[in-house]
């Protein structure tokens, strides 16, 4: 039987409870490095955020964004940000004035060889930029504690605890990329990172739904490891069809959209969708299932269930974890090296 149809099955035999320390070492190296970057290094934060002037306009002349760096050094703006746009060039600089603004569109006209009528000239005060940030982080309180309530009642309060750890690994796992590769934070991207948050819990909570549904069938049989073990298997081909079927109209607008047809403004949701939803599907399988299986192994409940397979023998165990239920104690003991008890023989009545 090939692995692709053990995958669509559901029958494979994947460990992810007993791997799971390596998940959360990968998973504990990029959150330390996010977070050393966003502390150290920041955001390339937009204008809608921070305030200013930006003016953007084509590039006939092929200029070197260094040719036009040294422009706005010689007007005394050595710190604006100067990136390429499409075929054009974007300048961001703190907010000018109507006569500084109109020496800089000259200047860098002069550059890159355009009209300077044709420029576009946008500014923006640091009042709305600041009304934009405390939006966005209200939204994003607010979205957590529903969620959490809403996850606490539906499932129980640890799933909703590691579905919340799992979402905060895909936010600092997500920001550190920006903050290590200098993408720009716009509203557009505080708009994916709140749509990529549903489509994380949405992924984790299909999976805690059916260790809740395995719990109810076996929860007396098999411990609450190979229990979440036989789940994640279950539905392991699920999350990859859900991911690939969101990655690909996705990839469509970051690279298709984006880099070959020009446009720009697909970018930055684009990209800020593209990473949340494979880290997304990454946390769902290989940080929140196992954690909540570490978490719920110290539960009374299931120490007694551990302490009554561990007595049987174990069949129960082989026999989840392979999604082999039903194996015989012979079939248990040439796989596994288990030696089965022997069965307790009658004394005849005299």
């Amino acid at each position: 039987m090939s692995t692709l149809g053990r995958l669509y099955r559901g029958e494979t035999h994947i460990d992810f409870v007993g791997n799971r320390n390596r998940g959360f070492t990968f998973s504990g190296i990029v959150v330390a490095a996010s977070l050393i970057s966003i502390i150290f290094f920041g955001f390339n934060v937009g204008v809608d955020f921070e305030g200013g002037t930006v003016i953007e306009m084509e590039n006939p002349a092929t200029a070197q964004l260094s040719d036009v760096r040294d422009a706005l050094s010689d007007l005394g703006f050595s710190n604006a940000k100067v990136q390429t746009r499409g075929e054009g060039v974007r300048i961001q600089t703190e907010q000018l004035s109507s006569t500084e603004e109109q020496a800089v569109v000259e200047a860098v006209a002069a550059v890159v060889g355009e009209d300077p009528n044709e420029a576009s000239r946008q500014t923006v005060g640091p009042t709305f930029g600041r009304q934009v940030a405390e939006s966005a982080i209200r939204a994003l309180v607010i979205f957590l504690i529903v969620v959490g309530f809403y996850i606490s009642i539906r499932l129980e309060w640890k799933m909703a605890l590691a579905g919340m750890l799992a979402l905060g690994h895909d936010l600092v796992f997500t920001a550190g990329i920006y903050s290590i590769v200098g993408f720009e934070v716009s509203p557009a991207t505080v708009i994916a990172i709140l749509t990529i948050l549903g489509y994380s819990l949405y992924d984790t909570v299909v999976v805690f739904d059916k260790v809740l549904e395995n719990v109810k069938e076996r929860g007396e049989r098999h411990t609450i490891s190979a229990i979440v073990n036989m789940s994640m298997n279950q539905v392991f081909m699920r999350s990859i069809n859900t991911s690939l079927t969101s990655l690909l109209p996705i990839g469509s607008l970051l690279f298709v959209g984006s880099f070959l047809l020009g446009a720009t403004t697909l970018k930055e949701f684009a990209l800020a969708l593209f990473i949340g939803v494979f880290a997304g599907t990454y946390s769902s399988i290989f940080v929140a299932a196992p954690v909540l299986a570490r978490w719920k192994e110290r539960e009374d409940q299931w120490q007694r269930v551990r302490r009554r397979v561990e007595r049987k023998g174990s069949e129960d165990e082989f026999a989840v974890t392979h999604g082999q239920a039903g194996i015989s104690h012979q079939t248990i003991a040439t796989q596994t090296g288990a030696t089965p008890r022997p069965p307790k023989r009658r004394r005849k009545k005299r």
